[in-house]
């Protein structure tokens, strides 16, 4: 079982706005909270956003370098993948490869597919 994750961000306050509905969303509740970070947990696991410090924001996040491609959380249904999609188109956060959503990972793949502030591509999937 993975205990957590950690995630600089070039900036927190977007990071959290972006992820903190989101994260709530699926259930997760704020864990810890300080000047530079801000974590939120659910069950064992956390996940924790930490504003970069300046001197190393260059080169920016690319998911194609080495490192983190994306990070994929589990939907409890088709539905909750449906409802969570207009809850991005309502705040104005773009889907990825809308000519393909919900099936752009296969036809037997239901999900979306969207990035946060530094472009990490995040991904919501419902069960098979």
């Amino acid at each position: 079982m993975l205990h957590h994750i950690e995630i600089y961000v070039s900036n927190l306050k977007q990071t959290t706005d972006f992820w903190g509905w989101f994260l709530e969303e699926l259930g997760y509740s704020s864990y810890q909270k300080w000047e530079q970070g801000h974590s939120w947990k659910l069950g064992e696991t956390y996940i924790v956003f930490v504003k970069v410090e300046d001197r190393f924001k260059a080169p920016s996040y690319h998911r194609c370098r080495v490192g983190l491609n994306h990070l994929t959380f589990h939907a409890k249904s088709r539905q909750q993948v449906d409802e969570m999609t207009n809850k991005l188109l309502e705040k104005e956060i773009r889907i990825l490869y809308p000519d393909k959503h919900p099936f752009a990972g296969g036809e037997h793949y239901y999900a979306v597919y969207f990035e946060d502030p530094d472009r990490i591509k995040v991904e919501l999937v419902a069960p098979e």
